[in-house]
């Protein structure tokens, strides 16, 4: 099973990036299914929690740019503002609403003016819950012949502690229920927030555990109890940051900008640490690429990703994320 794995692989794991968005509205059925038919080695579900506990895949938990929402007079009072991770949202929040209500509405294409094809899938189809995933790859792998991982990317953990959803436990119910703890399937759970990592290994759910980097700032959970003595991001993946990981997670899953800098070492100063690096997200559209990288066109249009995706993958990543399976499963085991 690939989350044990504690050497460089000799090609990375392609992982479907909330399914196949670059072609289906994200975290929907026919995202992850095109995903698995395209050959991915695991998807990737975010996970947001409803008022009565129960575990949804959404980008975020504010739903206005991912669902029909807005159409609903029913819910028209639930719109408001927000703080979460320090940062003002308005909009409607999962939080607000029992699964109940959420499985009245129906899952949009978050970038329409890059995707247009996938918004033209926009409003046909209903909203999973975590449990929907675990089946649909469980499924998967059994029709595609094919042992099909879950990366489980536990969103705003700190935020929703705070309001009295607790995710550690959530997510260990739903795994030990749908037969995902054990190490049954392959399962990685990450997060840009270390503490509800450590929770959940504590709680003794087998999986390998991966903490998300992002190229600037500091991670909230950390912010909230050390202020702006925690370690930054940028910090964490130098030498001494990455000595302090040893032995709390598994590896780490940077944004892929941190690779494009040149002159880094941050791929091989963790494999000296035993820790696994993933990066996020590879996607061929001129909106997405380092400005070297762009082609003519307008933002849509494919530039010259495999330029960009080949200084990736010669540093020797454990696992990419991707938008297009097939164009990621393609460039990754050539």
């Amino acid at each position: 099973m690939f989350y044990a794995e504690s050497v460089p692989r000799k090609s990375p794991l392609v992982i479907g990036h909330r399914g196949a968005p670059g072609y289906r509205p994200e975290h929907s059925r026919s995202s992850y299914e095109l995903a698995l038919a395209m050959g991915v080695d695991a998807v990737e579900p975010d996970v947001v929690a409803t008022k009565d506990g129960v575990l949804v895949v959404r980008h975020e938990n504010e739903i206005s740019g991912t669902t029909d929402v807005a159409l609903h007079p029913e819910f028209a009072d639930r719109k408001t503002t927000k703080r979460v991770d320090g940062q003002a949202l308005t909009g409607w929040f999962t939080e607000d609403f029992t699964w109940a209500e959420l499985s009245t509405l129906r899952g949009r294409e978050r970038l329409p003016e890059v995707r247009v094809s996938s918004a033209s899938f926009d409003d046909s189809q209903a909203i999973l819950r975590l449990r929907d995933v675990l089946d649909i790859v469980r499924d998967g792998s059994a029709e595609h012949g094919r042992e099909i991982g879950v990366v489980l990317e536990v969103k705003h953990a700190t935020y929703f502690a705070s309001i009295g959803l607790d995710l550690a436990p959530l997510i260990e119910r739903e795994l030990r229920d749908a037969g995902w703890a054990e190490g049954e399937l392959p399962l990685v759970i990450e997060c840009f927030e270390s503490t509800v990592l450590g929770h959940l290994r504590e709680r003794g759910v087998a999986a390998s555990y991966i903490y998300l980097i992002e190229a600037t700032g500091r991670p909230y959970d950390r912010l909230v109890t050390e202020g702006k003595q925690a370690l930054t991001y940028k910090a964490t993946v130098t030498p001494q940051g990455l000595d302090g990981l040893v032995g709390r997670v598994d590896g780490i899953s940077v944004n892929k900008k941190m690779l494009l800098d040149r002159g880094n070492t941050i791929v091989a100063d963790a494999h000296a640490r035993g820790l696994q690096v993933f990066t996020w997200t590879c996607r061929p559209e001129n909106a997405f690429l380092s400005p070297e990288f762009r082609g003519s066109g307008g933002r849509s249009e494919f530039g010259d990703y495999e330029s960009e995706w080949g200084v990736i993958a010669r540093q020797g990543v454990d696992g990419v994320f991707v938008d297009h399976p097939d164009l990621g499963v393609a460039f990754f085991r050539s």
